[in-house]
């Protein structure tokens, strides 16, 4: 049977104990321990509970190999990023990430930047403040899709707001194939990086001159990832290291 090995993987994976995962189920330690062994189904309403915990599937909880998710998610490391300008533009709509990245895509154009630099780096976030009835009566959204900047581009095309990200360390995951199930894969990926802070005791530290979080997609051999960066306080230089 699947289901224990399943709550098993999931517990590590969000990098929690027995006795916290035990907690935020209501229930007793060794009962998460019958769990995992196999000893005791949990009844069906914890199951729901788990699911919705861990945003599975209930079939897929009971069913699947779970453990293969290990293959589409990283370990949750500390990078050290160093300072960028970057070349910036938001746009609220239906689709706001791919209007947003086709507009950038095409000033990377006009602006000679893909010319000098054909691997320019494009990274995006979130934007938020859509107010909750354009969201809801008209499905909108927002999304903010950036170009990191190359030392010494300079460039006289309009369209776009300059911008400087000072250095700052981030809790990175990278995620595989993140579109074959958007809505899952990368939200799962938030929350791993968010569970590795807490337990690690670090926290989020909101600047107005660093971006509080950001997402880079790109291939490699063929495959697609997506890196996603958490900016996190309480980083030792003994923990970081630099890249980007």
């Amino acid at each position: 049977m699947l289901l224990g090995t399943n709550i098993q993987y999931l517990r590590k994976l969000n990098k929690l104990t027995q006795e916290q995962f035990a907690e935020k189920m209501s229930v007793t330690r060794q009962t998460v321990s019958r769990w995992e062994s196999d000893e005791v189904t949990p009844e069906l309403s914890k199951l729901v509970d788990i699911c919705s915990f861990f945003s599975c599937k209930l079939d897929e909880l009971i069913r699947e190999d779970m453990s293969s998710k290990a293959e589409i998610y990283s370990e949750v490391t500390i990078r050290k990023v160093p300072a960028f300008k970057m070349a910036r533009y938001v746009m609220i709509s239906p689709d706001p990430e791919s209007d947003v990245q086709n507009y950038m895509k095409n000033w990377g154009k006009m602006s000679g930047l893909l010319a000098a630099d054909p691997n320019a780096r494009l990274i995006g976030w979130d934007f938020p403040f859509v107010s909750q009835e354009l969201q809801t009566r008209f499905g909108l959204h927002g999304y903010v899709a950036a170009y990191v900047l190359p030392e010494g581009f300079q460039t006289n095309c309009p369209g776009v707001e300059y911008a400087q990200n000072r250095e700052a360390e981030y809790a990175v995951i990278t995620v595989t194939e993140p579109m074959i199930r958007p809505f899952e894969r990368i939200p799962t990926g938030y929350k791993c990086i968010m569970e590795f802070l807490q337990a690690n005791h670090f926290k989020e530290k909101l600047s107005d001159d660093i971006i509080s979080c950001f997402e880079h997609e790109y291939e490699k051999d063929g495959v697609v990832y997506m890196d996603i960066y958490v900016h996190a306080a309480g980083v030792t230089k003994a923990d970081a290291f630099s890249t980007f």
